[in-house]
């Protein structure tokens, strides 16, 4: 790329863009927050250039600027700091959980609760009525949604949030998509650190709803303290389709769309998930698992299951099981970043980047296993060599 500096900030032109194009070729690409010279320009705008207009956000903040913005409950500063965190750029890593470290004492007083399902159980609808509800009752609401990473182009559309479109426009509520970048338990890399910014900003009820169900959602399960299961009919064998495993983490299971013609269909199947529920060990000791009615189109039962959630936090409060759960939670997120961090030691360091090509066709080519591979990558990583560089991301 060839790169141009003007109006305070860079420019830089595609390789494959045709030496004589001119203006109006309007392939070029901004150079980023780094590349601006000029703090109080960022954008081709005259009005900005003359001075008439100043920029509606700083352009780039500092660690001060973060701080103090979360704290006040600022929407879009909340939600660059969320950006931060997710950053896979070593150079924001420091700043970022210098950010979190200082906003920590602000958090851990938030609710925490999981949505999980089959795809089409209309999760989202739920969450939207009873985000709404909850505002309504003077709550402030953050909704986390995780969107699936395609395999093949490893996008996301990020499309939660339009579908809750009454909860989005409501100032008590803030609703983040984030992408589960091929994470198990279908939960974004960073939703432990999104979260407690959340609680941080002044929200007292968070809400993370996962991409679907199955048995590595017990990843979503170690980061809240209520887990809440939605099912639906008319999808088969309900008992069959779920498997045990989800069944046996959640905390209420929840039988969504039971109004109109599915309303009788809805009570056949709470009866048949409260009779497995007996030969399943509850999630929660000293807590028994319901099955539950709603329709989050008719507003009907979310009221009961609020009940319910606060029972559960008095009850676990009470017994101390809702305290071994938080502490539960930290060791948790402890352990994930221990499996993060030794990973990118691997993969980052530079000998076995280098290595890494030459021992992948010699397992495609067949000559020696992905076993042996696996060794003969593990004998040129050099732990303490990697270690340094990774120790310097710690250290002020």
């Amino acid at each position: 790329m060839s790169d141009t500096t003007e109006h305070g900030y860079t420019t830089e032109r595609p390789d494959w863009v045709p030496e004589d194009a001119d203006a109006k070729f309007t392939t070029t690409v901004m150079g980023g927050i780094e590349g601006i010279k000029d703090l109080t320009v960022g954008n081709i705008n005259p009005k900005l250039m003359s001075g008439e207009a100043r920029p509606h956000r700083r352009l780039i903040m500092t660690e001060d600027d973060y701080v103090a913005g979360v704290e006040k409950g600022d929407r879009m500063t909340l939600s660059r700091a969320i950006t931060l965190i997710e950053s896979n750029s070593s150079r924001h890593f420091k700043l970022a959980q210098r950010v979190l470290q200082r906003l920590l004492p602000k958090t851990g007083k938030a609710l925490r609760i999981g949505f999980t399902g089959v795809p089409g159980a209309g999760k989202s609808t739920m969450i939207e009525a009873f985000g709404n509800m909850l505002c309504d009752a003077g709550h402030k609401v953050a909704v986390l949604t995780v969107d699936p990473t395609s395999s093949v182009t490893k996008g996301s559309i990020l499309g939660d949030k339009t579908r809750m479109g009454t909860l989005s426009r409501r100032p008590e509520a803030f609703i983040r998509p984030s992408p589960a970048g091929g994470t198990l338990g279908g939960v974004a890399r960073k939703s432990r650190e999104t979260m407690l910014l959340c609680e941080a900003a002044g929200y007292d009820v968070i809400i993370i709803e996962t991409v679907g169900v199955g048995q590595s959602e017990t990843t979503v399960r170690s980061m809240v303290d209520f887990f809440l299961l939605v099912v639906l009919t008319g999808a088969g064998d309900e008992l069959q389709g779920i498997k045990k495993g989800i069944m046996e983490l959640a905390d209420a299971i929840v039988i969504n769309k039971a109004d109109g013609d599915n309303l009788l269909k809805a009570r056949v199947a709470r009866g048949q998930y409260e009779r497995m529920i007996e030969f399943i060990r509850p999630a929660t000791q000293g807590w028994e698992t319901h099955a539950y009615l709603a329709s989050a189109i008719e507003k009907t039962g979310l009221a009961e299951l609020w009940t319910v959630i606060r029972a559960f936090r008095e009850r676990t409060e009470a017994s101390g099981v809702w305290k071994k759960r938080r502490e539960g939670q930290l060791l948790d997120w402890m352990n994930s970043m221990i499996d993060e961090h030794l990973h990118n030691l691997f993969f980052e360091d530079a000998v076995v980047r280098g290595r890494m090509p030459e021992v992948k066709d010699a397992v495609l080519s067949g000559e020696i296993s992905p076993t042996q591979a696996v060794a003969e990558l593990l004998g040129v990583f050099d732990v303490h060599r990697a270690a340094s560089r990774q120790v310097d991301l710690f250290t002020n």
